[in-house]
């Protein structure tokens, strides 16, 4: 049968979405193409099957932008091609036109936004951008000072010119076709097979279940992921998921387990007690001052310490080599707002959509700084602490704080995220040497980001070129980035060095970790697992340094988390104190038998996991998807839970019960 016999407006749509397909499989081949890691393709199998499923995402998207058209513009007065009154079907033509053009420009808008999220957090985009919107002036203003925004808007503009002077063509094309004349019958045959396929299209699958995100993640490989999904289905997808909610009768279950594990000293199941009580550790330090530095973005792999060529860290590598270095410290996740939670609280950040922080139920929290009774409590930002809505955690929860912002200090704002690092930790410095009392002091730095400005008062800082193709090598997106992370290791040089011409430094504690790490190509200088199960960007280099009060020169394997690192400095240095939460003291000895770290991926719902030295172990927050990795294994991505049923049995029951007390604890960790 001649295409003649199809309806003009049939035609039309088909070729429509055809064009729609064809730019979005373009998008699709150009984010595999600039995103694919190098040192860990996808294998060719693998990545068939995520562009065909790929493109079964974007026919579902194309034929529900073509929805309305195909619903609608039979309608005589509606339809571009009718023949009726000739003004009327060139007002319906131009206004398809507009609904067809501005939904193409609302999925660009997607597109872009897509890109850019992954090449910031190296995840697919999902309903986690919305933590965005928290601090839309925040967040706008480092989109443009990270971003080519004014090209990326004449990019866009021009795409639409060049999409709507298509359509027009396709309209024009098909007018000038001869009118289809067929009977009746042939008609309703032709829009009955039409309407199969469109249906079909829309379903995805030949199986009692349409197609869904989840078959996105088919394979263990998460670019592969990465590349299956449609930006617009998957961000939809996750809006579906609810508030995070906690499960009483779970941690009842697995309160005995959870008792032991944290060493409560009164296990009272009824209450569901977890309160102990933290005592002095063998490196007991009398009423020492803390600096405790966060360390924004600042992955282990990026650094000299795990042999990166590049050296882009020799202060902080000396520094480590001097002090108490803990190799194998991770955080529960990536984001900077959780794990300024994490910190402060000893719980991983378990919220689903946002952030704890953001969340004003849960404000009131414990932290065990509290416990350095008689210190001076300070915490120096170099933006505004509204950013996160950390000054809720903070504020609330410790009495006496000086919190230091944007609008305290004398240097000048560099951009989004306020003065620089390296001014920021000399604004500290400042404020540290006057104070007359003991002091906890927190420095949160925020540089070593997008979009990775250096000041010109850098203080002799020079701007290293590097061949771009060998930062990309060795961890890094881009020589900006490079150099950005070497000046964050000048100013922690420049702060030591006049911090050790302080009467305050012989006797304080230097605290030194990443916030959180970013997933990036690391095959030619890490072990080949970090980057296959995605952990480098969770390990980060923890460093306490006090060369006046404690042994220099400490290499700890033992396996760590961010929710370690309070209990173990007020191990160090307070008189007691209390502690209701996950961490546990890194030199108590009582733990070492059982040291963990807890992870947390978010996106699509929560998928939960705990890694030790030698096994990790992964399964969504529901239980589904189970696997155990063996990281030291030629194949790390393998799933051996049937070769280690016994550890993978072991491992699962720890997880869960470390996630449900972890999402009951941030209701009932009201502060002390």
């Amino acid at each position: 049968m001649s295409t003649y016999k199809i309806p003009r407006l049939l035609r039309f749509i088909f070729a429509v979405a055809l064009l729609n397909v064809l730019v979005f499989s373009v998008f699709r081949v150009a984010f595999w193409a600039y995103f694919n890691s190098p040192t860990d393709p996808i294998d060719p199998g693998t990545l068939a099957n995520a562009f065909f499923i790929g493109f079964k995402f974007d026919l579902r998207v194309v034929l529900v932008m073509a929805l309305p058209v195909l619903l609608l513009a039979w309608i005589p007065y509606l339809n571009p091609f009718a023949k009726v009154d000739q003004s009327g079907a060139t007002r319906s033509m131009h206004s398809w036109i507009v609904y067809m053009v501005v939904v193409f420009a609302l999925m660009l808008i997607v597109y872009i936004t897509h890109f850019a999220y992954y090449a910031y957090l190296q995840v697919p985009l999902d309903a986690t951008i919305l933590r965005f919107f928290a601090n839309p002036g925040t967040s706008a203003l480092m989109v443009w000072q990270s971003y080519p925004v004014v090209w990326l808007v004449m990019a866009w503009i021009l795409a639409l010119a060049i999409y709507t002077l298509a359509l027009y063509k396709l309209v024009l094309y098909f007018k000038q076709q001869p009118l289809n004349t067929v009977r009746r019958r042939y008609k309703v045959a032709i829009v009955s097979t039409a309407s199969f396929f469109i249906i079909f299209g829309l379903y995805g699958k030949m199986s009692w279940y349409p197609l869904r995100w989840s078959d996105a993640y088919f394979s263990t490989h998460p670019f592969a992921a990465a590349v299956a999904i449609n930006p617009a289905i998957h961000a939809a997808s996750t809006l579906k998921n609810k508030e995070i909610q906690f499960d009483k009768d779970a941690v009842s279950q697995s309160y005995e387990l959870m008792a032991e594990y944290l060493g409560v000293d009164e296990p009272n199941k009824e209450a569901l007690s977890f309160k102990r009580v933290g005592h002095a550790n063998g490196y007991h330090v009398s009423q020492p001052n803390v600096v405790l530095v966060l360390l924004e973005s600042f992955a282990t792999y990026k650094t000299g310490l795990s042999g990166n060529a590049l050296d882009p860290t020799p202060y902080f590598d000396s520094l480590a080599k001097d002090g108490v270095y803990f190799d194998n410290f991770f955080v529960p996740h990536t984001g900077t707002a959780r794990s300024v939670f994490t910190t402060l609280t000893g719980l991983a950040d378990v919220e689903t959509k946002k952030t704890s922080s953001r969340n004003p139920l849960i404000v009131n929290q414990h932290t065990i700084i509290n416990s350095f009774e008689n210190y001076e409590k300070l915490y120096f930002i170099g933006g505004s602490a509204s950013w996160g809505n950390i000054r809720g955690i903070l504020s609330h929860n410790i009495p006496g704080l000086k919190l230091y912002e944007e609008g305290s200090y004398d240097s000048p704002r560099m951009d989004v995220w306020g003065i620089s690092d390296l001014h920021l930790l000399e604004e500290s410095n400042k404020i540290l040497r006057t104070q007359q009392e003991p002091f906890f002091a927190v420095i949160q730095t925020s540089g070593n980001h997008r979009p990775y400005n250096i000041p010109e008062d850098n203080r002799g800082f020079e701007v290293r070129d590097v061949d771009k193709k060998e930062v990309f090598k060795h961890g890094f997106h881009s020589v900006s980035e490079y150099n950005s992370f070497r000046f964050m290791d000048h100013g922690i040089r420049l702060f030591m060095e006049a911090a050790q011409q302080e009467s305050y430094f012989d006797n304080t504690i230097f605290v030194f970790y990443g916030d959180h790490g970013i997933h990036a190509n690391t095959g030619i200088h890490t072990p080949p697992f970090e980057e296959q199960l995605k952990i480098q960007g969770l390990r980060v280099p923890f460093v306490i340094y006090a060369p006046k009060l404690l042994p220099k020169g400490q290499v700890i394997n033992k396996v760590a988390s961010e929710v370690d690192v309070l209990p173990t400095i007020a191990g160090l240095a307070a008189n007691g104190y209390v502690n209701t939460t996950m961490g546990r003291d890194l030199f108590d000895d009582r733990y070492d038998k059982a040291r963990y770290a807890f992870t947390v991926t978010h996106g699509q719902g929560l998928r939960i996991g705990l890694l030790d030295d030698r096994y990790y172990f992964l399964m969504n927050e529901d239980g589904s998807n189970k696997i155990l990795h063996d990281m030291h294994s030629e194949k790390p991505r393998d799933n051996v839970m049937s070769q280690f049923a016994d550890k993978a049995t072991e491992l699962e029951q720890l997880t869960r019960a470390i996630f449900e007390t972890t999402r009951y604890m941030r209701y009932h960790n009201s502060r002390i």
